[in-house]
């Protein structure tokens, strides 16, 4: 084999691979999948033979308000919470995509197009050690205590402020949505985000992996 190229599937190893996994087709929103204001779809396309993979809710501006509504709605008590709580969640989840990841990897070759033994390798086990190595850092970001004149107290202190919108690209939609989310989840900010059109099936995966569905 020639460096960079991947031996071509065994018989066996290929009628695995043409098993597809469960994909959620609707919208996940304040920790529920629902379908789009307007009711419109979008196909998404296997780019191995072009055949549909599922239909997709298409969310529009008005499914972004309801979005950000929700998150503006978490982030007034998820702000307050403390760093080991957020590291809690964020291994809970790592355990839940390790324990799915052969799901999770052979939705993102379906969806995506890349040889299912690298997004077993490389998307699934980054995205799992992705969210490990935040969760240590959960409350360990502190502010400074800044030297002044004498008789003043000058300090930082580091606080979430906001929501964060975030748009993924299509080449690693798992793992860039990981690297969006983990820094925002550490520090206590709630983080919304939009997969790209061409590669949508296998994100809503972790909301459905993380609230049991």
């Amino acid at each position: 084999l020639r460096p960079g190229i991947l031996p071509i599937p065994t018989h066996a190893r290929t009628r695995k691979l043409m098993s597809l996994p469960r994909i959620q087709s609707k919208l996940f929103i304040n920790n529920e999948f629902v379908d789009a204001v307007s009711g419109k779809t979008f196909p998404v396309y296997n780019p191995v033979d072009e055949s549909v993979l599922c239909e997709i809710a298409e969310g529009d501006a008005a499914d972004v308000d309801k979005a950000v509504e929700a998150a503006q709605n978490a982030f007034k008590t998820f702000r307050k919470s403390t760093g080991p709580f957020r590291a809690q969640i964020m291994n809970k989840l790592a355990d839940l995509i390790d324990a799915n990841a052969e799901e999770l990897s052979l939705l993102e070759s379906f969806d995506n197009g890349k040889p299912h033994s690298a997004a077993n390798a490389a998307d699934t086990a980054l995205v799992a050690a992705h969210f490990r190595y935040y969760a240590g850092w959960a409350g360990k970001v502190c502010g400074k205590t800044i030297p002044t004149d004498p008789g003043f107290v000058s300090f930082t202190r580091h606080e979430p402020v906001g929501v964060v919108g975030a748009i993924i690209p299509r080449n690693f939609p798992l793992l860039t949505g990981c690297l969006e989310d983990c820094p925002c989840h550490f520090h206590g900010v709630h983080h919304g985000a939009e997969a790209c059109r061409a590669n949508t099936a296998d994100c809503p995966a972790i909301g459905r992996i993380g609230i049991g569905s």
